[in-house]
Formats: structure tokens, sequence, C-alpha cells
């Protein structure tokens, strides 16, 4: 092999470990700004209030009946994330389902390490609301009740999934 074969090899090798290097960096650098932005985010929710609720009491679920009667418990007519890293995303309530998850395919995208990819759905029967647990590994809480099958989904009452609550609303 020819010294200057030998020397493009070498040259050739040392470019693509650059590419590795500065590749790895620009992914460590993306991962740590994202986390960086996320806690600000969940710093400052905790220094307003009621998304600070510990783990036990579910952020964004009203105690009592009259937690949710002061809300306005009317006809509802959207979705809304109350608590959680999408808070203040609102989606119109139509007579489909609303599938909930960290799936892209689903209507509200999670990007939570706690929610699953089909986490739980939402959808109308009789003119009312249902939630179901589509078998998520973190649970479905409706208020401080962990949802095992179908049930009523009152307007007003909080749906903890993963870090998120959602509710919905007149």
């Amino acid at each position: 092999m020819s010294e200057l074969t030998f020397t493009l090899l070498r040259l050739g090798y040392l470019v693509l470990l650059w590419v590795f290097v500065l590749t790895a960096i620009g992914v460590l650098r993306r991962d740590l700004s994202t986390r960086a932005a996320t806690s600000g985010r969940t710093d400052r929710k905790r220094s307003r209030g009621p998304a600070a609720a510990p783990h036990g009491a579910r952020a964004g679920s009203p105690s009592t009946g009259a937690a949710a009667a002061a809300r306005g418990t009317g006809t509802p007519n959207r979705l809304v994330v109350v608590a959680g890293p999408l808070q203040g995303t609102s989606l119109p309530l139509t007579g489909s389902s609303i599938l909930i998850g960290r799936s892209p395919g689903s209507t509200l995208v999670l990007d939570d390490d706690y929610s699953s990819s089909r986490h739980a759905r939402i959808f109308p029967q009789g003119g009312q609301w249902y939630l179901e647990d589509l078998g998520s590994t973190n649970g479905t809480f409706l208020g401080d009740q962990q949802v095992t099958g179908v049930v009523l989904l009152p307007p007003g009452v909080g749906v903890q999934i993963g870090r998120s609550v959602v509710e919905l609303q007149g």
C-alpha cells in the first residue's frame, strides 16, 4: 500500500471520527436543553399552585363535587389540558372518540414517559362522555380513583394521565 493511500485512509478515519463526536455532542446538547426547558416549566407551575399537589393528591382534580360545580358543569364542548407539559391545550369535542397517549396516531399526543402509547380513550355515548383506560402501565385516574374499565366522565373532573391532567369543560 502506498504512503499516499495510507495517509488518505488515516485522514478519512479522522474525519469520520469527528463527525461521530460532533453528532454525539449535538444529541446531548439537544437532550439537555429539552430537559432544562421542561424542568423550568414544571418549576414555574409548582410555584403557581394547584399543579404542585403531591403525587398522592392528584393534581388538578377537585376534592369535592362543589369544586366541580364551581367550574361550570354545563354541556362540555372541549377537552382541556389543565396541568402538565401541554397545559392550556384545548381540543373541541366532536362526535368521535379522543385517543390519548404517546403514539403519533393519538388525538392528544403526550410527550410523557409516564403515559403509554395508547393510554386512554374518551368517547361519547348516549349524550354523555365516558373514559376508558386502554391497559396503560401507570394507570389512568379520575379524580383520586384509578380507572380500570369504562366510567362516566363528568365535566370539570380531572383525569390524570402521566404528568398531565385533562378535563371536560363547557
